[in-house]
């Protein structure tokens, strides 16, 4: 069955801007239509590419089973420019045209405690979270080298929405910088074999360890070889032209994603037994 965007939630207006955050995309908080929202617009500092990224990247960590903010793609008029938080003394602004729309849940950022991790109702997207982040290279959740780059907690999200009270629900959040680092673009060059087979984990919080799931692990592995170009194409053509992802650069990343994930469907439970030695003693 050809893969389709969901289209459950749409806001069509913005009404409302909170404000804009002090982060490379100057996410802002907004009021739309259709409700809270967190709004990343072009004319951010980072460029167009990452809300490319974060829109691809949310929608296959939802094909991959994880439990998503929903998203849309929400147009700017003219009128509905606004300024971005300045960065070093440079100004930012809103551009009009297509911005990516992820709508807010109540719920807060994990504090690192492994007290929240007890009272999530999908312990299980602990393993798959860490897979995914390895598959897509995403190093802005947990970096393989954490002295190169901290750990960001924050891109770890537990909702309180429609779960029991004391109850939250791990939200895979923010993938701007799937398969790219900072500063970098989609290119043709995407499809390098360093990318396709780099054999590190990312994801893998030392709170994690405890929690990892053998049966959860061969599901993923199962799920990573069901990605083939039709999924990953289909995914990519959701991509405005205005984010401007050339077509070189799209059929590189579309090939950068299925080769990544046979070679991490092969791999990825020797990495983990690898980085958490008792895990493959124990069978998991």
């Amino acid at each position: 069955m050809a893969w389709l965007p969901p289209t459950n939630w749409q806001p069509t207006r913005l009404m409302e801007v909170a404000g804009s955050a002090d982060t490379s995309t100057g996410v802002a908080e907004v009021t739309t239509d259709a409700g809270r929202a967190y709004l990343k617009a072009l004319g951010n500092r980072q460029g167009p590419h990452v809300l490319a990224t974060d829109w691809v990247g949310t929608h296959l960590a939802a094909w991959f089973g994880l439990s998503t903010f929903d998203i849309a793609i929400l147009t700017l008029t003219a009128e509905d420019s606004f300024p971005l938080r300045e960065h070093k003394g440079t100004p930012y602004t809103a551009e009009p045209g297509p911005a990516f729309v992820a709508r807010a849940e109540s719920g807060g950022p994990w504090g690192c405690s492994t007290q929240e991790l007890d009272n999530l109702v999908n312990p299980k997207d602990i393993t798959r979270l860490i897979i995914f982040d390895t598959w897509t290279l995403n190093c802005d959740r947990h970096y393989p080298d954490p002295d190169s780059r901290k750990p960001n907690y924050d891109n770890v999200y537990l909702s309180s929405e429609g779960v029991t009270p004391g109850k939250r629900r791990l939200i895979a959040m923010d993938h701007g910088l799937c398969f790219i680092r900072s500063g970098e673009d989609l290119t043709r060059d995407l499809d390098h074999i360093d990318k396709v087979k780099d054999g590190r984990l990312y994801g893998l919080f030392p709170e994690f360890h405890d929690r990892l799931d053998q049966g959860i692990i061969e599901i993923c592995v199962q799920r990573l070889k069901e990605m083939d170009a039709t999924i990953a194409d289909a995914m990519i053509a959701t991509v405005p032209e205005q984010w401007e992802v050339s077509p070189e650069a799209r059929r590189a990343w579309s090939g950068l994603i299925c080769r990544r994930a046979r070679y991490v469907a092969d791999s990825v439970e020797e990495w983990i037994n690898r980085a958490v030695p008792w895990f493959g003693t124990q069978g998991g």
